[in-house]
């Protein structure tokens, strides 16, 4: 029998101890990802750094209720995304993620429905530059990204900081988190609900992270 073959990774996702000409001249990427609970609350953040040390980006971005391992992808594929936005050909990755670099090296199989859109995303980028490493590293190396990770979700003030406050018509406003008011400015959603069997209904679906807990103020109907 003929046995499939497995899901290759990006052609030029090698390990570090394969010298590579185009190595020195990589932009370096340093990510990280996590969350509070696995799943919880969840943020990544990456750092890049040009050939010459100089740092040309970094982002820490809360994700919403996510498990460690999906923050990990999410922080590599923003990573890949800048360079492809960027045009730069060649990267080299540190994460301290054990379980994506192997994948991300074809060591270790992509078992999880959750992570297989997430590597097969990264996967396409990855094989759209020149050179792509990436490196599992200890995580007194990956400091710098881990604080980044870390200070966006603090920003968030207890990760489900939903701020809920009634018009005057008794409609609930629900307002979106700190973080990413501060990133998109604020946006106020308007909530309408039918009570049914002694439960909320909105009319339309509300686009909330899952298990996001929601305060509302309610005007009962009353008759004249």
């Amino acid at each position: 029998m003929k046995r499939k073959p497995k899901t290759p990774p990006p052609s030029s996702a090698r390990l570090f101890n394969e010298p590579h000409p185009a190595a020195a001249s990589a932009y370096t990427a340093h990510i990280d990802g996590g969350s509070r609970g696995n799943p919880g609350p969840a943020s990544y953040a990456v750092i890049i750094h040009a050939p010459d040390g100089k740092e040309v980006f970094q982002i820490g971005k809360y994700l919403g209720r996510k498990t460690n391992n999906v923050a990990e992808y999410y922080a590599l594929i923003a990573a890949l995304d800048y360079a492809t936005s960027q045009h730069l050909t060649r990267l080299k990755v540190m994460s301290d993620s054990e379980l994506l670099v192997r994948q991300m090296q074809g060591r270790y199989k992509v078992k999880s429905a959750d992570l297989r859109p997430l590597y097969e995303r990264a996967s396409q980028l990855a094989h759209s530059l020149e050179y792509f490493a990436i490196q599992h590293v200890p995580r007194a190396m990956n400091r710098d990204a881990d604080r980044l990770a870390n200070q966006a979700l603090d920003r968030t003030a207890g990760e489900s900081a939903w701020r809920s406050e009634p018009s005057d018509d008794g409609v609930v406003q629900v307002n979106k988190p700190v973080s990413e008011v501060e990133q998109t400015m604020s946006k106020t959603v308007r909530v309408r609900a039918h009570y049914v069997n002694g439960v909320l209904v909105p009319f339309e679906p509300l686009d909330l992270p899952d298990g996001t807990e929601v305060s509302f103020f309610l005007t009962q109907p009353h008759k004249i």
